[in-house]
């Protein structure tokens, strides 16, 4: 019997130079979802449950960034905010997409921030999820997030700092993840992205108050009211810098309101959206 080709495993094109693998599902005005930064983390594991959803209506983009998931990794590969923008703003260019609306998830939530300031004509829409790109001290699970070695059970501690509803995070899961986690080059470059001390990792990823303020885009904020990992005043920091925001706070959510709430947050995500369809 033949293996089944993992559902993680999406379509291939080179993006700033870079084998990139990515889903594109959908028809309509494309929108591009980014990634967040956990162990074994792809694109098709942060947004499984509401791509189909979302593209209903729209094209949806959602690429493995460089680092993660069934991209390439070059030896010697360094991993910064910088490649990370170059390679989603290539991969707009590769697939001759003028404009999108963005969508990013912690991590993902501090890049799409960034390649809206640097890049704003090339962004209709903002929506930040759980998003990091303001300053804050490190949690103690993103710290342990950030620095997990493969094990089972590290897995499932690790499941646990994202999850308020624990029945969600079966055993099932962590070990999907926990196998994701030791494929081949995978802990090598996660290790290799935010090794200790942390913090700077954070301030990394940081994008200047002045220039959020500066943002002209309708952004929608969305944030678990019990995430552990990142907290809620980031999100309460960004609506108040973004002049033409919205916050939405789920209750008993943590981290992972995509999965806890998928249904509601592809409802307020696609209408948010359908907003600008309309304009």
């Amino acid at each position: 019997m033949t293996t089944p080709p993992s559902p993680e495993i999406g379509k291939s094109i080179v993006a700033a130079g870079l084998r990139t693998n990515y889903h594109d599902v959908g028809r309509g005005f494309p929108v591009l979802m980014i990634h967040g930064s956990g162990p074994g983390v792809s694109a098709y594991a942060n947004w499984r449950l509401v791509m189909p959803e979302l593209a209903k209506d729209r094209r949806v983009v959602a690429p493995d960034m460089a680092g993660f998931g069934f991209t390439d990794r070059p030896p010697g590969a360094t991993y910064t905010m910088d490649g990370w923008i170059e390679q989603a703003v290539g991969l707009i260019d590769a697939l001759d997409l003028a404009q999108v609306d963005l969508v990013g998830n912690s991590f993902g939530g501090a890049l799409s921030l960034a390649l809206a300031i640097r890049h704003p004509e090339r962004v209709r829409r903002l929506v930040l999820m759980g998003a990091a790109g303001v300053n804050f001290e490190l949690t103690p699970a993103l710290d342990a997030i950030w620095g997990y070695t493969p094990s089972m059970d590290n897995m499932r501690k690790v499941m646990d700092w994202f999850a308020y509803d624990r029945n969600l995070v079966s055993d099932e899961l962590a070990r999907l993840r926990y196998e994701a986690s030791k494929r081949p080059g995978f802990q090598e470059s996660y290790a290799a992205m935010f090794p200790a001390p942390r913090q700077r990792w954070v301030e990394s990823l940081t994008s200047r108050d002045e220039d959020i303020r500066k943002l002209p885009h309708e952004t929608l904020i969305i944030h678990g009211r019990e995430d552990q990992v990142l907290p809620l005043s980031n999100s309460i920091r960004l609506s108040q810098l973004i002049l033409r925001s919205q916050l939405h706070v789920y209750g008993c959510c943590g981290h992972w309101t995509q999965i806890e709430h998928a249904q509601r947050f592809a409802q307020l995500v696609g209408n948010f959206l359908a907003e600008a369809d309309a304009a």
